[in-house]
């Protein structure tokens, strides 16, 4: 009883903890409370690294248990204690000029190691020892050999630069946590809370009904609208592949392709327009653009990976002899206009969020008004307030800011090999080797870093891989020529699609376990599945109609020539079109694929051409059963 007692209590301080987090950042943004940039960033750290620690066990085995507890208490007060020491000391610090004291270099210490902390009982050992060999680089520095030798540094100018200026653990990305994305991250508990789900399954299944593949599309339009507000591939999964699994399962499809199906629709999520999962938040920030610049270029080639999503599926379908099916588990009969208007109070809210964005808002200002719509529009369809209205705000700005903690632990971490990158000069060094390496070639660059990116997401959530490649391989393809922002989206994309990329895919084992399917082959089954995205980022390269950089005519050329680029790979990897290809055949549409992705009207002729025979050839194959009947 005594156990039941401590634990209710305990739930109920997490609430109260998290619902006050969420509240002093809504009152920061709105202008309620006004905070300077340094302290905001302190106390935040402070509040959430604090939260993480009762909310994550120091180790699996130690969960439940009193040292468990001793020592994530011992971790708050450290974390506290520091961080209060810091908010005095910080205007004493600006206004000398940089001058520091013993007392800071001890706070200073306490709190990186309690990122260190932080990130690997929130994130993983991964980004903990991603983090922990960059913090190290300044001490080995002279020791190492050829590009990498430096000058090294002081553990003590090191810890001081990291925890008492902007360029450490305070720097942009956790400024951006502390903005944009617990703003988000309450705007998206905000629509699960009020039924967004329900909606988007609902609406979904309606815009897919009757189709073949309907539970695959239906699956593809729901994960896609869900991830663009979870911010988390893997997260997403968890939440909708238990729904959309099982019905892909009923309809025809093997389990390993359903989790597959899953993982790549939850992966596209956090590169869809508007909201990109959290990641893009930071990268225009980062970059120095305006959010709705963003949300523009990524808007083509978000679409060509949803619409690959939807041809894969189909074709395997088709493939497999899956068969239109026109009901659906959990779906009505209602027309779609009734669908619509039982979900206005969501339309409303992303309505005013992306007009606000497009009139030049702020994002988080802009999330504010769609926040404040959708509780009025609530209001005025339900024409009730009562406990459970209340009580639904509450537990959303609750779970919004609890969804945040793990992020700015990356983020803070993400902080510290931005600094020692600043500091150390190795950024530039990182540069010179992947240089190097490609003989100055651009296209051998660009593989080494898609390698590079890829393997260094793995295991990562998409906002902690994002961070980790912002900062140490983006500024190399900069150094190359590549415009900064095309840079930041080629990164952005392998570290998205790093959580469907064997050996480790965060996304893939999760819809895996769900489905019961081995989690290798789910792994590989996606990364096939994706296949384009693997591609995408090259093109956008070489295209920059791709990322509407272009003239106009050299945009609708790009849409159009990669839309059937798309369209071929997709057929490749099924191997089916109107019916099943030959390898030679499935090699000649992989080929038409890359002609039409890559810009430039010699290579969009051929891919036309190759890829006009193959529809020939299966359209004559097609009809030759039906000419021998005739003749017979």
């Amino acid at each position: 009883m005594r156990a039941a007692t401590r634990h209710l209590t305990l739930q109920n301080a997490v609430f109260l903890a998290a619902f006050g987090l969420g509240a002093y950042h809504l009152m920061v943004v709105s202008g309620v409370l006004a905070i300077s940039t340094m302290p905001m960033r302190v106390t935040h750290v402070m509040l959430a690294l604090s939260l993480l620690f009762v909310l994550k066990p120091t180790s699996a085995g130690l969960a439940g248990t009193k040292l468990n507890l001793v020592i994530s208490v011992a971790m708050v007060a450290a974390t506290v204690g520091a961080s209060a020491f810091l908010l005095t000391r910080w205007k004493a610090i600006a206004f000398s000029g940089g001058i520091t004291s013993d007392g800071d270099f001890i706070a200073g210490v306490i709190l990186l190691l309690a990122v260190f902390e932080a990130a690997r009982r929130g994130i993983g050992w991964i980004l903990a020892g991603i983090t922990f060999v960059f913090f190290l680089y300044p001490f080995l520095a002279p020791y190492l050999p050829g590009v990498l030798e430096g000058r090294g540094a002081s553990l003590e100018r090191i810890v001081l630069v990291l925890t008492t200026d902007t360029q450490g653990i305070y720097g942009i990305p956790v400024g951006v946590a502390a903005t944009y994305i617990i703003v988000f991250t309450i705007f998206g508990a905000l629509l699960s809370n009020f039924g967004a789900g329900d909606f988007f399954f609902e609406l979904s299944v309606r815009c897919t009904r009757g189709l073949r593949a309907a539970s695959a599309k239906s699956a593809v339009l729901f994960s896609t609208l869900i991830g663009m507000v979870s911010g988390s591939a893997a997260g997403n999964v968890a939440v909708t592949g238990t729904v959309t699994i099982p019905i892909m399962k009923r309809e025809g499809y093997q389990p390993h392709q359903a989790a597959a199906i899953e993982a790549v629709a939850s992966t596209g999520g956090q590169i869809m327009p508007p909201v990109m999962g959290a990641a893009a938040f930071i990268m225009a920030e980062i970059v120095g653009v305006p959010y709705t610049s963003i949300m523009l270029s990524a808007i083509v080639p978000a679409l060509l990976f949803f619409g690959s999503a939807f041809v894969v599926v189909h074709l395997q379908a088709l493939k497999s002899g899956i068969v239109p099916n026109s009901k659906v588990r959990n779906a009505d009969d209602a027309p779609l206009w009734k669908v619509l208007l039982k979900g206005g109070p969501f339309i409303a809210a992303f309505g005013i969020l992306i007009a606000m964005m497009l009139m030049g808002f702020s994002p988080f200002m802009a999330s504010l008004w769609a926040m404040a719509v959708l509780i009025a529009g609530d209001v005025l369809w339900r024409r009730k307030i009562d406990r459970e209205f209340f009580g639904k705000i509450l537990t959303s700005v609750s779970e919004g800011a609890r969804s945040v903690v793990t992020i700015s632990a990356a983020c803070a971490a993400a902080g510290i090999i931005a600094g020692v990158l600043g500091v150390t000069g190795l950024g530039s060094k990182i540069a010179t080797l992947i240089d190097v390496a490609s003989g100055g070639y651009l296209f051998l660059a660009l593989f080494f870093t898609m390698l590079t990116s890829i393997v260094l997401g793995m295991g990562l959530p998409t906002t902690a891989a994002y961070l980790i490649l912002a900062t140490v391989v983006a500024p190399a393809l900069v150094k190359l020529g590549v415009p900064v922002l095309t840079a930041h989206f080629f990164v952005f994309y392998y570290g998205c699609i790093s959580t469907i990329t064997p050996p480790v895919a965060l996304a893939s084992y999760v819809a895996g376990g769900i489905a019961g399917a081995n989690v290798n082959k789910v792994g590989w089954t996606a990364a096939a599945y994706a296949a384009t995205s693997f591609v995408l980022p090259f093109a956008f390269v070489y295209g920059p109609g791709l990322l509407l950089g272009g003239g106009l005519i050299d945009n609708v050329m790009a849409v159009i020539t990669a839309a059937l680029g798309t369209f071929s790979i997709a057929v490749a990897i099924i191997g089916c079109l109107r019916g099943k290809l030959s390898p030679v055949l499935r090699i000649l549409a992989a080929i038409a694929g890359l002609c039409l992705l890559f810009q430039g009207w010699v290579s969009a002729g051929l891919g036309f051409a190759i890829l006009g025979s193959l529809i020939v050839m299966q359209q004559r194959t097609a009809l030759k059963p039906e000419t021998a009947k005739r003749t017979a």
